[in-house]
């Protein structure tokens, strides 16, 4: 469903858009898979503040979710579609044969009572889990694993999808959401289908304390600085920046590589998301 306008009551709600929150079942979450998430405020285990721009928000529980869907060849029923607080996506809480429930991603149009099924001799379907080896050409996966049996790292996000595009040897060709394609070996796992929450991108914040409610803090901008915080600070009036943009600790801002090179993984970038 496409996100809900409000009543313009005020001028920060006369542009802001909200999720459609049709799709979920339950609102308390499943006690036994939660965690405690004590908040950072951008700090280091040593007090200094590492990354700027994060603090307050409201309170959160973590959902402890299955990236790894290591639970082969026994099946589970969908019980309910829930929201998560740490994530963009929904998550489903499933419960297999044996009793045992866990949280997974929620994949696009899931529904209560669905069964489905890790392991290599899973059918081809929405939700279920199965090596590369297995799925075949053209079709759209997430939660991806980078190393076998370590968990999905790649699509786990909103609305995401990846599309296997060749095999060869003991390698598998993914094209990922940001037109980079990329190998990874053909037995690690990946979960069938697009995830869920498609309209997440389209949602409008609208005022600045709805940022506030999510623990992102403003970001001032460097000419508005004085000359000793940033290098764009400084001068009377509206100055120009002087010279190249640059961050606060004097690297280049813009067309400046950060990406350290010669890293093991480079020998399995087909082609990079820029030019």
């Amino acid at each position: 469903m496409p996100p809900r306008k409000v009543n313009p009551t005020s001028a920060g709600r006369r542009n802001m858009s909200v999720h459609d929150f049709s799709d979920i079942t339950e609102k308390k979450p499943e006690r036994s898979l939660l965690a405690p998430l004590r908040k950072t405020g951008g700090r280091n285990n040593q007090g200094r503040l590492t990354s700027r721009h994060k603090g307050g928000g409201h309170k959160r529980s973590y959902r402890i979710i299955d990236f790894k869907r290591d639970k082969f060849d026994i099946p589970c029923e969908v019980k309910t579609v829930e929201y998560d607080p740490n994530r963009n996506t929904r998550i489903c809480l499933v419960q297999y044969a044996d009793g045992e429930k866990r949280y997974i991603l929620g994949p696009l149009n899931i529904k209560v009572g669905e069964k489905l099924m890790s392991g290599p001799n899973s059918d081809i379907k929405n939700g279920n889990a199965l090596p590369l080896r297995n799925i075949p050409l053209g079709t759209m996966v997430h939660n991806v694993e980078l190393t076998p049996g370590k968990g999905g790292q790649l699509g786990r996000s909103a609305g995401t999808q990846i599309q296997v595009l060749a095999k060869e040897g003991e390698m598998c060709t993914l094209r990922l959401p940001s037109g980079e394609m990329r190998m990874v070996r053909l037995n690690c796992l990946a979960t069938v289908g697009q995830l869920g929450n498609t309209d997440y991108k389209n949602v409008r914040i609208g005022k600045a304390g709805r940022s506030r409610w999510m623990g992102i803090k403003p970001a001032n901008r460097g000419v508005a600085m004085n000359a000793v915080d940033h290098p764009h600070g400084g001068g009377e009036g509206k100055s120009p920046i002087g010279g190249k943009p640059q961050t606060p600790w004097g690297k280049p801002a813009m067309g400046y590589k950060t990406r350290r090179g010669n890293k093991p993984s480079d020998r399995y970038i087909v082609k990079r998301r820029t030019k």
